[in-house]
């Protein structure tokens, strides 16, 4: 009897509790998404834009279960042992990097609305739903396993969601490449994970931490090889040069939202596994994955930049390359402050999420203003923007505030002290000659994001005869396109009168 009552007890203890509040953003996307793909085999094909609308909900349903974890303070699916470690903890970064991914997937969802009726509707709502579920997960999650599946189920759906427009060559072979990279780049990291695991023997990012400070010698090599291969597979998630070679024809090939989408939630999760494996799973490391990451920031800006500053104003669909390649420069800037953490304290990380932010609602505003233009001007051209202040003042005024945003110029304060705290955590921690690389990219920088702005308030040409579809009436704006704008717009105006916001968030610890 009493040896069946320890074998009950000890049965017992090995069950692990599901904190449901913690991982309710995630599964609420995730329900969403399945209703979704069910409800659309009974609703009318009129009817069907009201999908969209549930899809919205459903986002913004997930985003208010933020509300009740801001203490930052819950973890579920632990270890029933002595150690203490968590497969998911909804901590202050997790949370701030599940808004940012969820808001992003909420515009551009509302970017979406207005060409669903061209799009298989009920794929399309589960495809996005599935891909935010994956990304809110994410930055949760703290072992590898889960780790990869997060950003596999991230990752799978945004394949489908490139490729979606059936028929249209370049939205295929951009998919293709997509795909082709994504693979590679995840092979790459199961491999690294699995030499991280053969050395650790554990999976949890916190009892890795633990044992990679006592590998013994014969495994060194092996715990070593296991960083670096973690890291080149997440450096290809997060388009940071040599590995963004798939991003310019991703986004022109992609539907307009969709590049939105993966220029800012796919940048999010790429930079939340770097962060998660350096700073938490790796920190005994950080003589190896310090310098490569530096590097990796100083070409990635570099390359980036200089590729945006030769985009020709007259090809077809410049403006969303420009755009592209921009955020590859963007990525540079990212990765600054997590190199910076190896040699100074993960405090660093702060100014990582604080340009994240910034970066992600003045991105998802340019691409809206893109979507609007590409409405009237399905070529979307540099030149297509000229004199869009005599025709959509509101919208070209939006659009030069996003772009000064980026550029780090007044009256965008935001992106000024963005990048402020970007340049400082470089300088903190002794990297003088990246602090100098990113200045000189942002000089850089300016030209092209000025050089559009002033675009937008020039004289309008009249344009020789083309093979565009006329344009439509001015007047003629979907309803989500103009929130989509309005949102972004008073987000950023907002965090602009209050620049403070970002040097105090980039000093906060998130962990």
């Amino acid at each position: 009897m009493t040896v069946a009552a320890d074998s009950a007890t000890g049965a017992a203890s090995l069950v692990q509790s599901v904190d449901w509040l913690a991982i309710a953003p995630p599964v609420i996307a995730a329900s969403v998404a399945l209703l979704v793909l069910v409800a659309e085999l009974f609703v009318e094909e009129r009817r069907k834009p009201l999908l969209g609308y549930g899809a919205v909900a459903g986002l913004v349903a997930a985003l208010a279960m933020l509300v009740p974890l801001r203490a930052g303070d819950r973890s579920t699916f632990c270890l029933t042992g002595t150690a203490q470690a968590c497969s998911y903890t909804a901590d202050h970064f997790a949370l701030v990097i599940q808004a940012l991914v969820l808001g992003g997937a909420l515009l551009t969802a509302l970017l979406s609305i207005a060409d669903a009726r061209k799009l298989p509707a009920g794929e399309f709502w589960f495809l996005l739903l599935s891909s935010a579920a994956g990304a809110a997960l994410l930055p949760a999650a703290r072992d590898l396993a889960t780790l990869v599946v997060a950003l596999e189920v991230a990752s799978l759906p945004a394949f489908a969601l490139v490729g979606i427009k059936r028929g249209d060559r370049r939205s295929s072979e951009a998919a293709l490449k997509f795909f082709l990279s994504s693979v590679v780049a995840t092979a790459v990291m199961l491999l690294g994970v699995s030499f991280v695991y053969a050395a650790t023997g554990t999976l949890h990012l916190t009892e890795i931490a633990a044992r990679l400070d006592d590998v013994p010698g014969q495994l060194s090599t092996l715990a070593e090889a296991g960083v670096v291969l973690t890291l080149v597979g997440f450096a290809f998630k997060t388009a940071a040069a040599p590995f963004h070679f798939w991003v310019p024809d991703t986004y022109v090939g992609a539907p307009l939202p969709i590049a939105a989408y993966l220029s800012v939630v796919g940048k999010a999760v790429g930079f939340s596994g770097i962060i998660l494996v350096t700073v938490i799973a790796f920190p005994s490391y950080a003589d190896v994955w310090g310098p490569a990451l530096a590097v990796l920031a100083a070409l990635t800006m570099t390359v980036g930049n200089l590729a945006a500053l030769r985009q020709s104003a007259t090809r077809a669909r410049s403006a969303v390359r420009l755009l592209a390649w921009s955020s590859v420069g963007q990525a540079g800037y990212l990765l600054v402050p997590i190199a910076a953490a190896a040699y100074s304290s993960d405090a660093q990380i702060g100014s990582t999420v604080a340009y994240a932010l910034m970066y992600a609602v003045v991105n998802l505003g340019a691409f809206a203003v893109a979507a609007l233009v590409a409405r009237t001007h399905p070529g979307n051209r540099l030149d297509d923007y000229r004199g869009l202040y005599a025709t959509r003042p509101l919208a070209a005024l939006a659009m030069g505030f996003f772009l000064l945003c980026l550029a780090g110029l007044p009256p965008g304060i935001i992106g000024l002290f963005a990048k402020v705290t970007v340049f400082s955590s470089a300088v903190d921690a002794g990297l003088g000659w990246l602090a100098v690389v990113m200045a000189v990219n942002v000089v850089i920088a300016l030209y092209y994001y000025l050089q559009w702005t002033a675009a937008l308030f020039r004289t309008p040409e009249p344009s020789p005869a083309s093979d565009e579809a006329p344009a439509a009436p001015v007047h003629r704006v979907p309803a989500p396109v103009t929130l989509a704008i309005a949102l972004t717009a008073v987000a950023g105006i907002t965090l602009s009168g209050a620049p403070q916001l970002i040097l105090r968030f980039a000093t906060l610890s998130l962990f």
